[in-house]
C-alpha cells in the first residue's frame, strides 16, 4: 500500500506539473476532430450535388412502335419540305428589289424623291385633265399672212428655206410646205402649241389636233393653231404614205 501511495503521489506530481500541457493537447485534438468532421460534411454535400448535375441516366419515355414510326415519317417529310424550299429560294440570278410592285426604299433620300415624283405626276395629270376639260373656242375663217411656195421645185424650196430662228417648225419626212399660214401674231396670249397632223398624198392636211398645254391660259391660241394647221398645204407626193403623220409647232408671241 505504501508503494501504491508513493506511485500515486508521483502521478499526481506529474499531473500537477503537466496539467496545462495535457489540456492544450486535448483542446488541439478536439479542434482537429471538429475541422475534419466539418470538412467531411462539405465534401459529401458537394459530391452529392455534382452527382446530381452529372446524372445522365434519365431516358425519354419509350413510345409504342406505331407512334414512333409516325413521328419519324413526319420529321422526314418536314426536313424534305424545308430542303425543297431552300432549293427554290437559292439562285445565282441577281434580283432588283426595286422592280417589285409596291416596293420602297428605307432611305429617306429615295423616299423623298419618290414622293416628289408621285406629286409631280399627279399635278401633271390634273393639269392635262383641266386643259382637256376646256373646250377650244370655235372661230370663223380668219385671213392669215402666209408663206407661199407654189410653183417652186423641191430644190428651189430647199434653197429658199429660212436658216435662222423661226416661230413655226414642222416635221414631215420628205415633204415641204406649199402654203404655210402664219397665225403667231393673232392672239393676245403667248405660248407654244404642237399640232399633230395627218397629210394626204395630195399635200392637204386631213386632220389637225393641238396637244394640251397647261401653261397656256388663252385657249384662242389653240384655236388659231388648229385653224392654221388645217389651212397648210404640202407638196404632192404619189410615193408618200396615204396618211402621213407629222407635227407643226407654233410659238405664239404675246401681244
Amino acid at each position: 500500500m505504501l508503494i501504491f501511495a508513493l506511485n500515486m503521489g508521483k502521478v499526481y506530481d506529474i499531473y500537477k506539473h503537466n496539467i496545462y500541457g495535457v489540456m492544450a493537447t486535448l483542446a488541439f485534438h478536439i479542434i482537429v476532430l471538429i475541422v475534419l468532421f466539418t470538412s467531411n460534411l462539405e465534401y459529401g454535400k458537394k459530391y452529392t450535388e455534382d452527382a446530381i448535375l452529372l446524372d445522365f441516366r434519365n431516358e425519354a419515355p419509350k413510345l409504342p412502335e406505331p407512334e414512333k414510326d409516325r413521328l419519324q415519317q413526319q420529321e422526314i417529310a418536314a426536313n424534305s419540305q424545308q430542303m425543297s424550299g431552300s432549293n427554290q429560294l437559292a439562285s445565282n440570278r441577281a434580283v432588283n428589289d426595286a422592280a417589285k410592285p409596291g416596293s420602297r426604299s428605307n432611305d429617306p433620300f429615295f423616299d423623298k424623291a419618290y414622293n416628289n415624283e408621285i406629286a409631280a405626276a399627279k399635278q401633271l395629270v390634273n393639269d392635262v385633265n383641266k386643259t382637256l376639260a376646256k373646250k377650244i373656242p370655235e372661230i370663223g375663217d380668219i385671213p392669215m399672212p402666209e408663206e407661199n411656195t407654189l410653183g417652186k421645185t423641191r430644190e428651189e424650196v430647199k434653197q429658199s428655206n429660212f436658216k435662222g430662228k423661226s416661230n413655226i417648225h414642222y416635221f414631215l419626212e420628205n415633204r415641204y410646205h406649199a402654203r404655210l399660214p402664219i397665225p403667231i401674231y393673232l392672239a393676245e396670249g403667248g405660248g407654244e402649241v404642237i399640232v399633230d397632223i395627218v397629210v394626204g398624198r395630195d399635200g392637204r392636211v386631213l386632220d389637225a389636233n393641238p396637244r394640251p398645254n397647261s401653261q397656256i391660259a388663252d385657249l384662242t391660241v389653240l384655236a388659231y393653231a388648229k385653224l392654221a394647221a388645217e389651212k397648210t398645204w404640202f407638196n404632192e407626193d404619189a410615193s408618200a404614205p396615204e396618211k402621213q403623220k407629222g407635227t407643226i409647232t407654233y410659238r405664239f408671241v404675246a401681244q
